[in-house]
């Protein structure tokens, strides 16, 4: 289990986007990488398809390590350390810093 969800606020510790917050788009489990929407933006060319048309640049978010970025408590708004609970049905992740669960 993954301490980092898609849907999660983040905030990236590392890279040329250092200090900047978003939401996860995707999460890569065998790779250990996210995606994060509007951070580390890959620019990308594209061929025209017909004659005529023109070719373009376009800008794509590209994977980030899940070790370069930290979650945002959604109780607390801290950037804070993910730790894991055991309750009776299921693990639960939890805020190192306010101790609350996180959904």
């Amino acid at each position: 289990m993954l301490k980092i969800k898609k849907g999660d606020n983040i905030l990236v510790l590392k890279g040329k986007d250092r200090g900047k917050t978003g939401k996860v788009a995707r999460v890569f489990l065998s790779e250990r990488k996210i995606i994060v929407e509007g951070i580390n933006l890959i620019t990308k060319h594209i061929k025209p398809k017909t004659q005529g048309q023109k070719g373009e640049k376009i800008h794509i978010a590209g994977p980030i390590d899940i070790s370069n970025v930290k979650l945002i408590c959604p109780s607390c708004l801290k950037a804070t350390r993910v730790g894991f609970e055991k309750n009776k049905q299921k693990k639960l992740r939890i805020c190192k810093k306010c101790k609350k669960a996180i959904n």
